[in-house]
């Protein structure tokens, strides 16, 4: 069977995939109390936010804009529950550290696209 590469995804696609595996992985060591909750919950995020991505890659200006934005505020719902989850102690220090970083790098990522469409795009 001659199988194709998948397309290339944009990069900020591929880091929210990376992140996302990461938590996939710590999410099997949350506490039990709070693997159906919250642990749902920021699971439920982090897909959110690739499928925002995701759509916006394919979206024209105005509406890629709004995609965007809702990601941004879905990121900022998903490190704000991640914090919970960290004063809680459901995630110790290291995991917090290491989810923390790698969604400021996405958080950068989506402010510049923004930035740049808002540039692209006239005011009204």
């Amino acid at each position: 069977m001659n199988a194709t590469p998948p397309p290339k995804l944009l990069p900020i696609i591929e880091h929210s995939i990376s992140v996302y595996k990461l938590w996939h992985e710590f999410r099997e060591h949350f506490p039990k109390k709070s693997r159906y909750t919250l642990g749902d919950k920021i699971d439920l995020l982090f897909i959110e936010i690739a499928e925002l991505l995701w759509a916006a890659s394919y979206q024209s200006k105005d509406e890629k804009l709004v995609s965007i934005t809702e990601a941004i505020r879905k990121l900022d719902a998903l490190k704000f529950l991640l914090r919970v989850s960290w004063e809680i102690k459901a995630l110790d220090n290291q995991k917090y550290a290491i989810l923390s970083e790698r969604l400021f790098e996405i958080g950068k990522m989506l402010g510049g696209w923004k930035r740049g469409l808002e540039t692209k795009t006239p005011a009204r």
